[in-house]
């Protein structure tokens, strides 16, 4: 440290922070491995000489970030490194961290956004950010959407375990087969059997979205993406909401980008790999299984 002495405080901060920055290229190069791995390839991986990776794993180790195998000599991430990743999952919020992403997203759009969650009686919104070209239609807070016919249940029902939407979604196809009308079948098509399902869960995985067009209003379309946390498992869905004559064209495309930005954004946020949430848009679906139908009295 007597080489600092005589430096302005502001200089000698920002080559700490400095110090930080290329430390850190050590972290993730760790983060980034499969397991744990020699000196040389964290080096060749962090962009320094092996002398100087080993300076930073040896402070590293010191501190737990980091472990040193003692029969390979390899190194990788350490107690504190996961204990660190376990305090910051305990603290996300994802409804508090998708509100400025909604607002993002409305601006970007001009389209009515907002964010639902899983429930036991389906998805449910629990953020939202009207937007310009709504018209009369306003979602409100707290409403349920249609597993089936929405947008924003069938990107629940394509990446949710099979269990957990089990139950809604046999109510859904019981209520289908037993109310479907003239009136009903205007706003949304007849889903009613395992291959229908099937070929909705192909769609969505195949596409990474889903979009519905008169599922819960005449004239209406959403856009719906999934957002995933550090386990890769999805933990909400994001939608947009307009027009059907809106949502069409290139401006389709365009609120699509933008969609498709704010949901993987936001699930990097939540810990989900960029390779991870990419990834999902191409896993093979898994086959829709028939349900015991639950009664639906006091829903």
């Amino acid at each position: 440290m007597a080489s600092d002495k005589g430096k302005p405080a502001e200089e000698w901060t920002q080559r700490r922070i400095q110090s930080i920055e290329v430390g850190f290229q050590v972290i993730r190069a760790m983060e980034a491995a499969n397991g744990p791995l020699p000196l040389r390839d964290i080096a060749a991986a962090a962009g320094m000489p092996p002398s100087k990776a080993h300076l930073y794993l040896v402070s590293f180790v010191k501190e737990g970030v980091a472990f040193q195998d003692p029969v390979t000599g390899h190194y990788g991430l350490g107690r504190f490194a996961i204990q660190l990743g376990l305090s910051a999952i305990r603290q996300l919020d994802v409804v508090e961290l998708a509100r400025e992403e909604l607002a993002t997203l409305q601006r970007a759009t001009g389209f009515a956004t907002y964010l639902s969650l899983w429930g036991d009686r389906g998805p449910g919104i629990v953020s939202k950010v009207d937007g310009q070209r709504q018209g009369s239609l306003a979602v409100r807070l707290g409403y349920v959407l249609p597993l089936l016919t929405s947008a924003t249940g069938q990107v629940f029902l394509t990446y949710l375990d099979e269990s957990e939407t089990a139950a809604v979604r046999q109510d859904e196809i019981a209520a289908a087969k037993r109310d479907h009308s003239e009136e009903t079948a205007s706003l949304a098509p007849r889903i009613t059997t395992v291959k229908d399902i099937q070929k909705i869960v192909e769609t969505v995985r195949r596409q990474g979205y889903a979009m519905t067009v008169n599922s819960i209003n005449s004239s209406f379309a959403a856009i719906a993406a999934p957002v995933f946390d550090y386990s890769s498992r999805i933990v909400a869905t994001m939608t947009v909401l307009g027009s059907d004559k809106q949502l069409s064209g290139p401006r389709k495309k365009q609120t699509l980008d933008a969609l498709l930005t704010a949901t993987h954004r936001l699930s990097e946020r939540l810990g989900a790999s960029s390779r991870g949430v990419k990834g999902k848009e191409n896993e093979t679906p898994v086959a829709a299984k028939p349900a015991k139908a639950r009664s639906t009295a006091g829903r």
